[in-house]
Parts: structure tokens; sequence; C-alpha cells
């Protein structure tokens, strides 16, 4: 059931999912495209040359797994825009530099003219008429217990070795960034307070949410 029209949802909405590792973006991703009948556009993890490596030498190689991301999200957005909206995406581009870049930076495994190169590129990606900034972005937040229980559930390796002051500065990290985020409009879904596996009886609150805030946008960009 498309229920973009019933929920007054522009069909060529971008919306992006944001917040760390295990939270469930991928899930609800799958499940508001498939509601509204929008493409989904997902972070390459499988393919990632530099995941595995990254995360057994943060200093070696997260310049390179940086880079890597933001020439992905690049063209993901071109992609975007080629198509004139209709998006849900998983990740957005501002986590990479508002939360990972500067994290590295600022613990020593990044160096100060790499992370200047990395935000140079960044701004002029942002800036180019191919990037289409979201009509909103929905952040996923939970406890740091809730979190890692999801990802100890989903079993992946590289994440399972990592260790755990690493998530828990993650978390730290989100929560600082999403209190500052200002570039689009912010939703905020506690990863308790629904289940994006229930089909409409647990998405349709959450499309209600995302109309009220896509359409006050509107509004206020008449005004």
């Amino acid at each position: 059931m498309n229920l973009h029209s019933k929920y007054n949802i522009p069909s060529n909405s971008v919306i992006t999912i944001a917040g760390t590792v295990g939270v469930g973006k991928s899930t609800l991703t799958n499940a508001l495209a498939d509601a509204l009948q929008f493409r989904t556009s997902f972070e390459k993890v499988d393919t990632n040359p530099y995941l595995d490596k990254f995360y057994q030498d943060f200093s070696r190689w997260s310049f390179h797994l940086q880079i890597y991301f933001l020439a992905e999200r690049f063209k993901e957005q071109k992609r975007i825009f080629e198509y004139g909206g209709g998006f849900i995406q998983d990740r957005s581009i501002y986590e990479d530099t508002g939360i990972f870049a500067k994290m590295h930076v600022e613990k020593g495994t990044m160096s100060e003219v790499d992370y200047e190169t990395y935000t140079s590129l960044f701004d002029a990606m942002v800036m180019s008429p191919y990037f289409p900034h979201p009509d909103l972005l929905i952040y996923l937040e939970g406890s740091l217990e809730d979190i890692l229980k999801r990802m100890e559930k989903r079993g992946r390796t590289m994440e399972k070795q990592t260790p755990i002051h690493y998530w828990e500065e993650m978390h730290i990290r989100y929560e600082k960034w999403i209190n500052s985020f200002s570039a689009c409009p912010v939703l905020r879904l506690n990863i308790n307070e629904y289940d994006a596996m229930a089909g409409s009886n647990s998405i349709e609150p959450i499309l209600e949410k995302i109309s009220h805030i896509v359409n006050q946008k509107k509004y206020i960009k008449k005004a």
C-alpha cells in the first residue's frame, strides 16, 4: 500500500536515517521505503575494502575509510538528484564529518593535514548542485545497553572484536552531534517505541510524525 498520498508526504522527498551502529537503520529504511514506495540508498558495508582493516588499525586506515565513504555517499547523492528524490537513505553524509572524522582527528588517529583535506572535500561536495539536502533526518536513539544487545544478536565479527569503550564513545558522540545538528529538520525515535518489522501498525505512527514535520517545513518555505 502506497501511504505517501495518505499522509501527504511528497513523492520526491529525501528522508535520511541516522544513528550509531546497531540501532536498526537498515530495517527502518526498508520499512519506510516499502510503505511509501520510495527507493532506498544503503551504505555499502560488505563491499567496503577498508572496513575490516580499519577496525584492526584505526590510525593506519581512518583517512582511507573516510574518503571511501565520502566518495560513495556523494555518488549516491548524485543518483538521488538524477532520480528527482523519492528516497530513504540509510545513514547520512553528515555523520561522517560531524562524528567519525572529527573523532579521529581529536584522538590522534587521523592527522590534522588529512582532516583538513577531508573537510575541504566534504565542503565542496555539499555545496554541489548535485547534492540534495534531506527534507528530514530521522535519528534513531536508545540506551547503550540496548544497542549492544542488538549488535550481539546481529553477530558481525568486526563489531564483536571492537573494544566496548569504542562503542561507549560513539554513543556519547552521537548524542552530542544530534543535539547541535541543524542542516535539516530532525525526528527523534527511540528504538524501543516501535517495531519496524510489525507492518503498518508500527510504521503509520512514524509516517504521521514525518508528515507533520515535512509539511511544516513546506509551509515555512512558502512563508
